[in-house]
């Protein structure tokens, strides 16, 4: 799916990911080379090695573990600007800052809007797939740069297809948006638990009667699994009801700690995610899905420039 737009563009990466190479090759994009180290005294080096000027950019960064990420992105993407790159524009499989979305407690930094305000001064575009929603309606609310959001939820359906004698498993309300998309593409039935949070990492999880689903096999969906505590206590409701097989789906897989392998231990058949971020349980690949909107940006970048 190339475009006009895309004609001697590149793609950098923060961080080594196969999307970089997939989507170079279907964009019909260069992949710019750049080169990064650590001083001694962990200040960032960077220096760009493919000639920029007058070319359009993008940046290839999920942005999981977004602390120690922040940084280089800033200066990659401003390096990027100060070489003459027509446009840059951000593709962030992953997007992280989502969760305070709101100041919970006198004093707190709602640290999405803060996040957000940095990012935008950086970019010309933003393409995610699925950030955390919750009390924003869309990204558009915090993101001063014009923003595409891609929904996972077909991939899931699609991961899905074939597997007979299902029943999807939302564990709390939020997750019910992304169930009921992928059992309204499957046509399999679902049910949405009800989440009890009493800290980061100590939730209670409640799933309605499950008597008529006994002999089908459960397939617990969600957006983020970060610490995996919400997925381990719907693991152990769904076992306590009595449903013996076990599955996992999820778009994107943090797994802090290394709870994959205790989800796996905890009775899980299979454990599946995209590949927004890269572990040994991507089963489902993004990129395909990502080239519209990037073209569309692109397309808006060249337009504008073209009127200037």
């Amino acid at each position: 799916m190339k475009s006009v737009a895309n004609q001697g563009g590149l793609i950098f990466t923060l961080d080594p990911h196969p999307l970089a190479a997939s989507l170079a090759d279907k964009l019909g994009f260069e992949q710019g080379q750049s080169s990064q180290r650590l001083f001694p005294d962990g200040e960032s080096y960077l220096r760009i090695d493919t000639p920029v000027q007058g070319r359009h950019c993008i940046v290839l960064a999920e942005l999981s573990h977004p602390n120690r990420k922040y940084l280089p992105l800033v200066f990659l993407l401003q390096t990027l600007r100060e070489l003459g790159a027509t446009s840059v524009g951000l593709v962030a499989p992953y997007l992280s800052y989502m969760r305070q979305d709101k100041r919970f407690a006198e004093g707190e930094a709602i640290t999405s809007r803060i996040f957000a305000q940095q990012l935008s001064a950086q970019i010309d575009w933003l393409v995610t797939v699925d950030p955390h929603l919750h009390r924003y309606h869309s990204l558009d609310e915090i993101y001063a740069t014009p923003s595409r959001v891609v929904a996972g939820a077909p991939l899931l359906a699609g991961w899905l297809k074939g597997q007979a004698n299902l029943l999807l498993v939302g564990p709390d309300a939020e997750s019910e948006q992304w169930v009921s998309q992928i059992a309204a593409h499957s046509g399999q039935p679902f049910v949405i638990g009800a989440k009890q949070r009493f800290g980061d990492r100590d939730v209670r999880v409640t799933l309605p009667d499950l008597g008529p689903y006994h002999q089908h096999t459960a397939v617990v969906i969600d957006d983020v699994i970060a610490s995996g505590q919400t997925i381990l206590k719907c693991i152990a409701a769904l076992q306590t009801q009595g449903v013996e097989r076990i599955k996992c789906a999820a778009v994107h897989g943090i797994f802090v700690g290394g709870v994959d392998a205790q989800l796996l231990a905890a009775g899980l058949e299979e454990l599946a995610t995209t590949n927004t971020i890269v572990h040994s349980s991507n089963a489902m690949d993004i990129t395909d899905l990502l080239l519209t909107p990037i073209n569309e940006c692109l397309q808006d970048q060249q337009k504008h420039h073209v009127n200037d």
